[in-house]
């Protein structure tokens, strides 16, 4: 076991407390010991709601262990059921409470509650939160439906069925949640979208809905899994079991949305709509064919977040924005295999870890413009001077906005473009006024959005030694040569983009070569050196 600073997720009960605080008439009960309660602050502080999950502690403490810790549990199953009669049941184990195996899922089933009661087994030191979303998501469904499961001979479901019925076709939405990154907004863009291909939506879950709307769920044409993080599973499950197809394709990007349209048109039997009618649906596309774009082909940017925004941002840089990926990666094992073979088209090998020290360190190592990621990278990129915009959970609550700002369809597009675009541009400010910080129309102390990250200031200060000051140690001084006044000022006429990487090549031919100071000639000689 690793101690960490930041964790790109939180244990499998966060997910399953994710599932059901976003659904309406479900509870779940939590065997887990006082502390455990933190996650409270994810929903009231991250997703800025006003009232509170909906899920019951047993709370033990240290004392209660000596006791019959399985009674505690029913004790809270049956207040909880007394006091919010739900619809449906989940009852689960927080890491901690695991050890003790009170197994509060059986418990539960032999209480004789008059209710559907959902068992989870999550376990915490193997699996984590997205997972444990997609797991309750997945058990919620199958716990509801199986009993409703048609035999072999008696599986007649057919996506084309609403032609003969005389009715619309009609489609689920699975997979938004709450602390999802901008899923209320995405389902409003596709609802939209649907709406004008004359398609109906039949459930969106788990977001606002209800046990009773999962039994519903059978009664559309086709599912569209919109983030598989959470809902590829359930949708694996009601395709095997109900005959149901689903998307594969994430309408993120224009490219994508416009992929998501035709598959789904395909799978309902419907006539796809024509390029030439929605390629300019979106901003981007013109902006892409603009002159002004040209500052942006090629732009070095480095991907990392949950496997479903990672895949798509990389598709939309390369191929909707002419970016280079120099970097592509996820924390989410569950679609590493996915994150994989996207990096492989695009000649990269993707980076799979949770540890944000070593995504760092990828960062620094591959030298971007641009850093794609989630607010662990915008941290990182902070301290690297790199502009970055945050694409992917984990976020910040200014990540939340509360207007309208979806990811998916064409107005997706729209928001993406603007999120991604507008740091790069503030990077091309803040180079212009280090070229020209010392023109009499400048005015001296400017800084732009980086502030103390760039231009001719940051490199007056990034480095602490005195330049008078001699170390008593000669050989320590070689190792950690001193930048003269000269260099700094020499360094700092240098592209941020590409600073950080002159600044470590000059210092590793200093110390190769000796050099005890490094003035305008040491790097010169060391852009010389590595030229060559």
């Amino acid at each position: 076991m690793e101690l960490t600073l930041w964790t790109y997720e939180g244990p499998p009960h966060v997910g399953a407390m994710r599932i059901a605080s976003s659904m309406e008439g479900v509870h779940y009960v939590l065997h887990a010991p006082q502390g455990d309660t933190y996650a409270d602050l994810l929903f009231t502080m991250i997703e800025r709601r006003g009232q509170r999950p909906p899920v019951t502690y047993t709370t033990f403490q240290a004392r209660d262990l000596g006791g019959d810790t399985a009674e505690l549990v029913k004790g809270h199953i049956r207040e909880a059921v007394d006091r919010f009669k739900p619809e449906a049941l989940l009852v689960g184990e927080s890491c901690t409470a695991e050890l003790i195996q009170d197994q509060p899922g059986s418990l539960a089933a032999g209480m004789g509650l008059n209710l559907p009661i959902v068992s989870l087994e999550l376990p915490a030191y193997s699996k984590k939160e997205n997972w444990g979303g997609a797991e309750t998501f997945y058990q919620l469904i199958r716990g509801l439906l199986l009993s409703k499961v048609p035999t072999p001979e008696n599986k007649t479901h057919s996506p084309t069925s609403w032609k003969e019925e005389g009715r619309s076709p009609t489609v689920n939405l699975l997979g938004p949640s709450l602390l999802g990154f901008r899923c209320r907004d995405d389902v409003i863009e596709i609802k939209k979208l649907l709406s004008q291909q004359g398609i109906e939506v039949n459930v969106v879950a788990p977001l606002g809905s209800s046990p009773a709307d999962l039994l519903n769920l059978p009664k559309a044409d086709a599912n569209v899994c919109l983030y598989p993080e959470i809902a590829e599973s359930s949708c694996l499950w009601l395709e095997r079991n109900f005959g149901m197809p689903f998307t594969k394709t994430v309408p993120i990007g224009v490219g994508a949305t416009q992929d998501f349209l035709e598959e789904l048109n395909n799978l309902l039997g419907i006539e796809p709509p024509k390029q030439s009618k929605t390629k300019n649906q979106s901003k981007l596309t013109w902006y892409s064919k603009s002159v002004d774009s040209n500052y942006l082909t090629d732009k070095r940017v480095f991907i990392f977040g949950d496997g479903t925004h990672a895949i798509a941002a990389a598709k939309i840089a390369k191929e909707e924005l002419g970016f280079q990926v120099v970097g592509l990666g996820t924390y989410s094992r569950e679609m590493a295999r996915s994150v994989r073979a996207a990096a492989k088209k695009l000649g990269l090998e993707a980076l799979i870890t949770n540890d944000y020290l070593e995504v760092e360190a990828a960062i620094e190592e591959s030298v971007p413009e641009l850093v794609l990621g989630t607010q662990m990278e915008r941290h990182s990129a902070k301290r690297l001077g790199i502009p970055c915009a945050v694409i992917s959970t984990p976020m910040h609550v200014q990540d939340v906005p509360a207007r309208y700002s979806p990811q998916m369809g064409w107005e997706g597009a729209n928001v993406i473009f603007d999120d991604w675009v507008h740091p790069l541009m503030m990077g091309l400010e803040e180079h212009l006024i280090g070229m020209f910080r010392h023109d009499f129309e400048f005015i001296d102390g400017h800084q732009s959005h980086l502030g103390h990250m760039g231009g001719h200031e940051s490199i007056q200060k990034e480095t602490t030694q005195k330049e008078d000051v001699e170390p008593n140690n000669s050989s320590s001084n070689i190792e950690s040569p001193l930048w003269t006044s000269e260099g700094k000022a020499e360094l700092a006429k240098i592209p941020f983009f590409v600073r950080g990487k002159v600044r470590r090549n000059t210092e590793k031919y200093a110390r190769q070569a000796g050099c005890r100071k490094i003035d305008s000639e040491t790097l010169y000689d060391a852009k010389a050196h590595f030229k060559a």
